[in-house]
């Protein structure tokens, strides 16, 4: 197809967005608008303005490579401020921090279609190596980034050190966190969700959103551009590489698959704002092409293993769920949170996900995923009440993933889960319910980097939730994140915190540490 034809089919094709959502045919068309040229292409430019404003990004390794990414924005909260034409963007891999060993380097282009961002995927470089790499636009050079490639699928790695985190209310406070992780060494870092919020600014915030709240293609790419303008946060992309999966609000509050939590919502017109978040997700994200949506679905869950020593499956618990049960509303277990119908993963995921356990050969098995798994009764005494956007609204589906792995004997499986903004840890059971049950798993919960402001070590709390939910181990309710080192005979979690985001200076404060020993489910204080 010549580009004259192919423009004149774009065209017709976006005329109609609403049958550009609900056509399913015409829903395998926009990644092949991301990859074609639209009109001239620009390899010399000049800038007045840093084109690089949002930082430098790597993602997703493997044993012989990763995703580097960068988006070209010089006015980053004014839709990026770049001409409606492709530019070329050199890319650079060294093996020292000067440029002056390079490895590989290469020229992708950065299209209009797809906001002017950069997806570079690093092919044929040698396992278990550590990578410099930077872009350049005309006469405009970006941040230093460090990427490294994992160890070989058959070696069993001595030691894995990350950190995990979400929740970053840009309004609520700075993200300090960030700038205590990126001194951290770590050879990973995974977001598990609400990387931005959707929601209008509030003029009295700490910092504010710009705006109303998002719905546009154009609203979600400033929103994300206004968080990444943030430089702890561009600091820890810059550190190591990222894996990353959204919640809901990269799209929108207790988002269930194509359900608003607004009754009054048109489905059509809510699939047709899902598909500009997916699209402002893929652009500002270090993710595969095979991640590039195709209008307002976009498969993110994936497969992610470090050696034999880890093996991550990276899940998307909010694309394809069912509805939440009882209105949403904090419910007792009930028949409708009881219900076999009810999913949080979809048959198609949770069939990968079995599959995948079974052929695994590493030695800690771990699901990076959004909300809380075990259930948290959080009232005192005979009432419940427990949340019906989490696990315990799909009671079913998670004894049905729990017992698997129990009876299929998969190695040694850990929970990272984010959400909720406190941190917890929690023994992993099939039958709750019954004291007696074998722990057969541990979950490992992080707090917000900001969301919900200043936090607190809510001793008070956490006596109520241990004393209520005995497979409880730890609560507290400060910001942060956890960071984790990972060898074949040991997992470790340390809860880093700090105590206040409303001005800058918060000291690291490891507020609490917990280990799993490889083989005995459960985690015990270090």
């Amino acid at each position: 197809m010549s580009l004259r034809s192919f423009q004149s089919a774009a065209d017709t094709f976006l005329s109609d967005r609403r049958q550009f959502v609900l056509g399913s045919g015409s829903l395998a068309l926009l990644p092949w608008l991301g990859q074609c040229v639209q009109g001239a292409t620009t390899a010399n430019r000049s800038f007045a303005k840093d084109p690089f404003t949002l930082g430098v990004a790597s993602g997703d390794p493997q044993p012989d490579g990763f995703v580097l990414w960068t988006r070209l924005a010089p006015e980053p909260n004014g839709g990026g401020g770049m001409p409606n034409e492709a530019v070329e963007v050199t890319w650079e891999l060294s093996e020292d921090e000067t440029f002056r060993k390079i490895a590989h380097s290469g020229k992708t282009l950065a299209t209009p279609q797809l906001g002017h961002s950069v997806h570079v995927e690093v092919q044929g470089l040698p396992a278990d190596r550590w990578y410099f790499y930077r872009f350049q636009c005309g006469d405009a050079i970006s941040p230093v980034g460090r990427a490294r490639t994992t160890p070989a699928y058959n070696v069993m790695a001595d030691q894995l050190r990350f950190a995990f985190a979400s929740c970053q209310h840009y309004e609520h406070g700075l993200f300090t966190a960030y700038e205590h992780m990126a001194q951290e060494d770590l050879d990973l870092v995974l977001h598990l969700g609400d990387y931005i919020y959707e929601y209008r600014g509030n003029s009295k915030a700490i910092r504010q959103h710009i705006g109303e709240e998002i719905e546009s293609l154009n609203d979600y790419r400033n929103r994300h551009a206004l968080y990444r303008t943030d430089p702890h946060l561009q600091a820890a992309h810059a550190r190591c590489p990222w894996l990353v999966v959204w919640d809901d609000h990269e799209f929108d509050n207790n988002c269930a698959g194509d359900i608003s939590e607004q009754h009054e919502v048109n489905p059509e017109d809510f699939l047709l704002r899902r598909a500009n978040a997916y699209q402002a997700y893929y652009e500002m994200m270090p993710l595969r092409s095979r991640s590039m949506p195709r209008g307002p679905h976009m498969q993110l869950y994936r497969r992610i293993p470090y050696g034999r020593l880890a093996n991550f499956e990276m899940l998307d618990t909010r694309q394809y769920r069912t509805d939440q049960p009882n209105d949403d509303k904090k419910s007792p277990l009930n028949d409708a949170a009881r219900d076999h119908k009810n999913t949080l993963l979809g048959d198609k995921q949770e069939h990968w996900l079995m599959r995948d356990l079974i052929a695994s050969q590493s030695n800690w098995n771990v699901l990076g995923q959004q909300v809380m798994m075990a259930p948290a009764d959080r009232t005192e005494g005979e009432a419940q009440a427990y949340s019906m956007d989490q696990w315990p609204g799909y009671t079913h589906s998670r004894d049905r993933l729990l017992g698997f792995m129990r009876d299929r004997k998969v190695p040694n499986p850990v929970v990272l889960t984010g959400d909720i903004h406190n941190n917890w840890v929690n023994d992993l059971k099939v039958n709750f319910e019954d004291e007696k049950d074998p722990t057969m798993g541990t979950e490992f919960v992080c707090t917000s980097i900001s969301s919900g402001g200043n936090g607190q070590q809510a001793a008070d709390r956490a006596k109520v939730l241990t004393s209520e939910n005995p497979y409880v181990k730890f609560f507290n309710a400060e910001r942060g994140y956890v960071s984790c080192t990972v060898t074949p005979d040991q997992w470790r979690s340390d809860y880093q915190v700090v105590e206040f985001v409303d001005k800058p200076g918060a000291p690291k404060i490891t507020r609490a540490s917990y280990v799993v020993e490889s083989g005995e489910p459960g985690a015990k204080p270090a």
